[in-house]
This record gives C-alpha cells, sequence and structure tokens, in this order.
C-alpha cells in the first residue's frame, strides 16, 4: 500500500503547485501544466504493459525496480534546474509508476485465499482512496510553508519505506516463472502511440477547443488508428504483450467498465468541487483541501467494516448501495447555491467516501474472482488502466460540459439585463447612487452599474453550471446499475457466509 499510496498521491499532489513551479521556472502556467500531461501520458503507457514487464522480469525485481525509479525520479524532480529537465523527470516519474499500482493489487490479491480478499482489499484500498484527498492538503500545505520541491522530497521516505519492506516481504509465487516467449515490439509501440495520444486529446483538449485545433484533431486519429491496429495486433500474435481475451469473462468485463465509470465520475468530482469552492465561495487552496477532506474521512472510516462485512452479503448487492449512495451525494451538490455554508459540503462529501468505500472493495473483489491466478498481473493492469483512463475522459467531459452550460446560462440570463426590465432599472439605480455617494461621478457610476449587474450574471452562470455538471455525473452513475445484472455472483465465498 506504501507504494500505491505514494504513486496515487502524487497525481494530484503537483495540481496546486503548478503557478509556484511556474514562477520559480520562469514559465507560464500552461507550460508548466506539461509537468503533470507528461505524467499521466507516462503513466497511461506503462500500466497496460504492467503484467508481460512483471512475466518477463519476475513481479519482485519489476516492483522493486519501480519503487526505486519512483523515488529517484522524485528526488530529481525536486532538484530539477528548468522546465524541461522537471518535464523530463516526471516522464521517468510517470512510467515508474505506472507499474506500482497493478503490480501491488496482483501481490495483495494472491498473498490472501479468495474468501479473505474483500478484507484484504479494504485496507489496501485506503491508498486509493484516500491519497486523491489528501494530495490538494499536502501540496497547498507543503507549497505555502516551504518550497514546491517539498512536493517531490516527501515520497523519499515513503518510497525507501516500501523499497525495504518489498524486499523483506514480498516474494514471487512459484508458478511465476520468467515468460520464454519472444516480445511484441510491435505491439508496444502501438501501445505507447495510441495511449500516449489518447491522454494529450483528454488532457490539452478543452484547452485548445478540442477538434478546432489541428494538433488535438491529428492526435485523435492517431490514437484511434493506433489502438484499432493494436487491438487486432493482439489478438492474432503469439506472444502479445496485453492478453486481450480475458474480457471474455462477462464478470471481468462488466467490472471494468463499471470501475471506468467509477474514474470519470470520481475524478470529475475530485476537480469541479475544489473549483466550485475557490472561485464561486470564495475558499482559499489550502481551505477548499480541507473542505474535501470529509471524502477520505468517510473513505477512511468506512473501508475496514466494509472488508469485514463483505462475507455475509453478496458483493452485487453492496456495489448496488454504493453506487445509488454516490449518485445521491451528487444530486446533492446540484442543490447547492451560492449561499452554501461548510455543512452543507461536508454532509455530501462524508457520505460519497462512505459510498466510494462501498464501490471500491466489492467491485475489485468481484472483478477479480474468476480471474486464474497466472493471469492476475495482467488483469490487475487492464483494471487500473481504464480506471485512470475514465479519469482522464472524465475530467475532460467534466469540463467541457461545466463551460458549454455556462455560456448557456450567461447567454439566457444576459437576455434579462435590458433598461427595460423594472428589476434591472432598480438595481441599476441603487449602484449608481451609493457610488455617487461615495464620490463617484455620474458617469463612471452609470458603467460600473452595469458591470455589477454582468458580474452578477456571470456568477449564477457559473452556479448554474456547476449544478447542471453534478446532476449529470448522478445521472452516469444511475445508468451502470443494469451491469450489476451482468456480473455473476463470486464462486468463492467469505468465511462465515452461509453454505460455506
Amino acid at each position: 500500500m506504501f507504494a500505491t499510496f505514494m504513486e496515487v498521491l502524487d497525481t494530484t499532489v503537483v495540481n496546486v503547485s503548478l503557478p509556484h513551479i511556474a514562477g520559480s521556472l520562469s514559465a507560464s502556467v500552461d507550460e508548466a501544466a506539461w509537468a503533470l500531461t507528461s505524467y499521466l501520458v507516462a503513466n497511461a503507457v506503462i500500466l497496460p504493459m504492467t503484467g508481460w514487464l512483471a512475466s518477463f522480469f519476475g513481479r519482485k525485481r519489476m516492483l522493486m525496480g519501480a519503487v526505486m525509479g519512483f523515488t529517484l525520479a522524485s528526488f530529481a524532480c525536486g532538484l530539477a534546474p528548468s522546465l524541461s529537465m522537471l518535464i523530463f523527470f516526471r516522464i521517468i516519474q510517470g512510467a515508474t509508476g505506472g507499474a506500482l499500482q497493478p503490480l501491488s493489487q496482483a501481490v495483495m490479491l494472491e498473498a490472501f485465499p479468495p474468501s479473505d480478499r474483500g478484507k484484504a482489499m479494504a485496507f489496501w484500498g485506503l491508498g486509493i482512496v484516500v491519497a486523491p484527498m489528501l494530495g490538494p492538503v499536502i501540496g497547498g500545505w507543503l507549497t505555502d510553508n516551504y518550497s514546491w520541491r517539498w512536493v517531490f522530497y516527501i515520497n523519499l521516505p515513503v518510497g525507501l519505506a516500501s523499497l525495504f519492506m518489498t524486499k523483506w516481504f514480498i516474494f514471487d509465487p512459484p508458478y511465476l516463472r520468467r515468460a520464454e516467449r519472444g516480445i511484441d515490439y510491435w505491439g508496444i509501440g502501438m501501445l505507447a502511440l495510441g495511449v500516449g495520444a489518447l491522454q494529450v486529446v483528454l488532457d490539452k483538449g478543452q484547452e485548445d477547443d478540442w477538434f478546432e485545433s489541428h494538433f488535438i484533431a491529428i492526435l485523435a486519429a492517431v490514437a484511434f488508428l493506433a489502438l484499432v491496429a493494436f487491438i487486432i495486433r493482439e489478438l492474432r500474435t503469439r506472444d502479445p504483450v496485453v492478453h486481450l481475451r480475458v474480457f471474455k469473462d462477462r464478470t471481468y468485463a462488466a467490472g471494468v467498465f463499471l470501475m471506468t465509470v467509477l474514474g470519470f465520475v470520481l475524478y470529475a468530482s475530485l476537480l469541479l468541487v475544489p473549483v466550485f469552492l475557490q472561485t464561486l465561495l470564495g475558499y482559499p487552496a489550502l481551505a477548499a483541501g480541507i473542505a474535501m477532506a470529509p471524502r477520505g474521512l468517510g473513505s477512511f472510516l468506512m473501508m475496514p467494516v466494509v472488508g469485514t462485512v463483505m462475507g455475509r452479503f453478496d458483493p452485487r448487492k453492496v456495489l448496488a448501495v454504493g453506487i445509488v449512495g454516490a449518485a445521491w451525494t451528487l444530486y446533492a451538490l446540484s442543490r447547492l447555491n451560492l449561499q452554501a455554508g461548510y455543512w452543507d459540503i461536508f454532509w455530501p462529501q462524508f457520505i460519497q467516501g462512505v459510498s466510494l468505500a462501498m464501490i471500491f472493495v466489492p467491485l475489485t473483489t468481484a472483478t477479480m474472482d474468476p480471474i486464474p491466478r497466472e493471469e492476475m498481473g495482467n488483469a490487475t493492469s487492464m483494471f487500473n488502466l481504464m480506471r485512470n483512463l475514465g479519469g482522464s475522459f472524465g475530467i475532460a467531459a467534466g469540463t467541457t460540459y461545466l463551460f458549454r452550460r455556462q455560456q448557456l446560462h450567461t447567454h439566457l440570463l444576459g437576455a434579462f439585463v435590458s433598461d427595460l426590465n423594472p428589476r434591472v432599472q432598480v438595481m441599476r439605480r441603487g449602484i449608481e447612487t451609493a457610488m455617487v455617494a461615495h464620490g463617484s461621478d455620474p458617469v463612471t457610476a452609470v458603467r460600473q452599474s452595469y458591470v455589477s449587474i454582468w458580474g452578477l450574471v456571470q456568477r449564477q452562470s457559473a452556479m448554474q453550471g456547476f449544478v447542471d455538471t453534478f446532476l449529470a455525473l448522478a445521472i452516469v452513475f444511475l445508468l451502470v446499475l443494469p451491469l450489476l445484472l451482468v456480473m455473476k455472483k463470486p464462486k468463492h465465498q467469505a468465511k462465515g457466509m452461509p453454505g460455506h
């Protein structure tokens, strides 16, 4: 869990430090954003290859190499003298970090018998669910009180602890031996090109107005062609780098799709809530991070409980309750307005954390239940890849939908700002009177009255855009409920379950 926590934390901890990184390295914020994009691209490229790499080099050796590489790259990022060097080391960090989640998850799933996997996944999942919530808080505190470089240095003690514990306590299972097979160079190349191009499209699309940009359009075409060619290649070659036939199992396929949707909604809401708090409610960056802590608290308290009671209930039923609960919390966020107080934010966040624990644990155990141990590394790498890609799709779709809805509501509300509207006349005169009373000349007062009213229109339009986006995310969650009927009940019942 140390290795996974460190890697997941690093995907969010840098976000709040971007303006400081840009200023320190004499770059614009847009240029500094490549420090995030480069990490995500390298991470996405390596993720699906992790199972093959583990079988080629050995899982323990691969895990230790990934932890050491990630830790050293983190230290180098902290020392980077220029933006180009920072981006280079972030690519190394993303490439080594991409292997940490699926490898550690595969180790956990194999270390425990199927009957105890729910409990094991609950404790391991604390790192996955809590780390994204802690990232903005830790990043903001370190940047404000020390330097953005400490955002990277903080990985050193965690990485060293993970390295030594992996060396002492983790061993390759007897059935996992170095694969005596060829290397699918074409498959690796097409995978890297397709996933890398797709990640850049998702990360930069909204910023460049999607297909209005030739760069984005070309990358989207490259991603589509490369991934289609990759799928055809992997289904035909004798030594595939990714075993796509694992998707023939309907439970695994449905579980991966559900995890993709979970990533879509989770990462989108993780981005939108702090933006809402800072831009509309006036929270400082650190306060916004702290306001999101109840989500992590809810998951932290609920994860062990879910792991303990998994043996008494069908995981699909627990999963259904979690999905409905998560959808309700997003609906509750869609009912907020500009007068929302702290507790209006606290309870939806807390209940969402509880719901995510009820989704993550049963979803992981049910999805991996039919997978043979020999395929566990490959299955977990695809499982984590789709969660991350779902998150990238969610962030891209969420920000685009928010922007478009804000534009629509600005147009609709702006139509009422006219001198023919009696309410506008009363409001404008009130502003003008107040400004003249404070010494402004009448002409300036008239101009400022229109500026003030337009500012109100923009704030209300932004609020309505967030309302629409949160509601859309809630509907997305509910739409996947029928997939639970596709998944089979796990064959491996937990201890203490009737009939075991």
